[in-house]
């Protein structure tokens, strides 16, 4: 905690599209169940307004999202909703304001994770001080919720440079605030033979194109991750697997830490513009190097980065030879593996970011509280 400072009161608000538990159902939920669970760690009081089912949940009805409810799981997708949905998560919205502006002296500050726009909207409407965290490129909802509070206690951080200028573009302004993983967690693990494929299993995270670079280069390949398109894992991964990929479903964080620690190389594909690709802080963690295509904000997670390389997006014969190149690397000099992972450490570790974290939220809290916690000093 801030030194001087008193520990702050948060409401932290979650997407609420999939709960907040293991296995996480994208990178996006992994970076809010942390925050959760670090803040309190820290000695801040943290509620969580997030879908229902997940972890840290209190007892306030009103802070609890539906989830959607699919008729048959094939229709499941990472892009729609089944019909009623839209209604049904924004008059939970509307129930969780209600809360918030009856118990408003309960809080200092929003901490804001969700892409629906009613969130940003409370910093006018409660008068409450609201930080929005950025994850995706510019989506037209949160850019109208964004005219609508200029003059309101809110403020924008994003997780990259390219996702701060696709957003400033667009007359929204942010700062930079790259997202963190927890070292104790994500440990160094001792390479291997097979590449390794995790994230989302959707056409914008392009793991058919992860495969094809490994058979490019002759080389297995594992993919992990949850399936977020049944059509697109139907019809472009099964075909693809066999002898040289196999597919294990999404993995807790213990076990992905495992696959991805003991593997020669880790492939990122997005074919989107990724805005800042979680997986690859992760994978540098355990040492194990990265081959990336070069688009949104990977490279500047992979800047100054041993074990690592990037290539034009698409081009997976120069995926292949890249991660190739990495993997011989690695087995010629194992100590390659402790130098990336304590890289990775010193760029990507929360624990190196825990003063930023608590100085936006208190900075932006400080107008309502400022007769509870004191300054801050920056």
């Amino acid at each position: 905690m801030i030194r001087g400072a008193r520990p702050l009161r948060v409401l932290v608000v979650a997407p609420s599209r999939y709960p907040l538990r293991q296995p996480h159902a994208g990178g996006l939920e992994a970076c809010v169940w942390d925050r959760v669970r670090w803040l309190r760690a820290r000695g801040h009081e943290v509620t969580l307004c997030a879908a229902e089912g997940s972890d840290f949940l209190g007892d306030a009805p009103e802070f609890r999202l539906p989830v959607p409810e699919w008729t048959r799981p094939e229709d499941s997708s990472d892009t729609e909703y089944p019909e009623g949905y839209a209604a049904a998560v924004d008059s939970a919205y509307d129930a969780a304001l209600d809360r918030l502006v009856a118990d408003r002296h309960l809080y200092d500050v929003v901490d804001n994770h969700s892409l629906n726009p009613a969130p940003i909207r409370w910093s006018r409407a409660a008068g409450i001080p609201v930080v929005t965290t950025l994850h995706t490129p510019p989506l037209e909802p949160m850019l109208e919720a964004a005219s609508e509070v200029r003059d309101s206690p809110h403020r924008f951080v994003a997780v990259s440079q390219a996702t701060a200028r696709a957003w400033s573009v667009e007359g929204v302004d942010a700062f930079v605030f790259p997202n963190g993983i927890d070292t104790d967690q994500w440990t160094r693990g001792d390479g291997g033979s097979s590449w390794v494929w995790s994230g989302r299993v959707v056409p914008e995270k392009a793991p058919h194109l992860a495969i094809e670079a490994a058979r490019s280069a002759g080389a297995h390949i594992v993919l992990a991750g949850r399936i977020g398109d049944v059509d697109y894992f139907e019809q472009e991964i099964v075909p693809r697997l066999g002898a040289h990929a196999r597919y294990v479903g999404p993995l807790r964080q213990p076990d992905l830490c495992r696959l991805v620690g003991s593997s020669a190389v880790a492939l990122v594909t997005p074919m989107w513009e990724e805005p800042f690709g979680l997986v690859i802080a992760e994978a540098l963690a355990t040492g194990t190097p990265v081959a990336a295509f070069d688009i949104g904000g990977v490279s500047e997670v992979l800047a100054g980065m041993p074990g690592a390389a990037t290539v034009m997006p698409g081009d997976v014969v120069a995926l292949g030879e890249a991660a190739a190149q990495l993997a011989a690397e690695g087995a010629r000099e194992p100590l390659t593996r402790v130098w990336t992972r304590r890289a990775a450490v010193r760029q990507h570790s929360l624990a190196q970011r825990y003063r930023e974290v608590e100085r936006v939220l208190a900075h932006t809290a400080q107008p309502v509280a400022a007769r509870r916690v004191p300054a801050v000093s920056w």
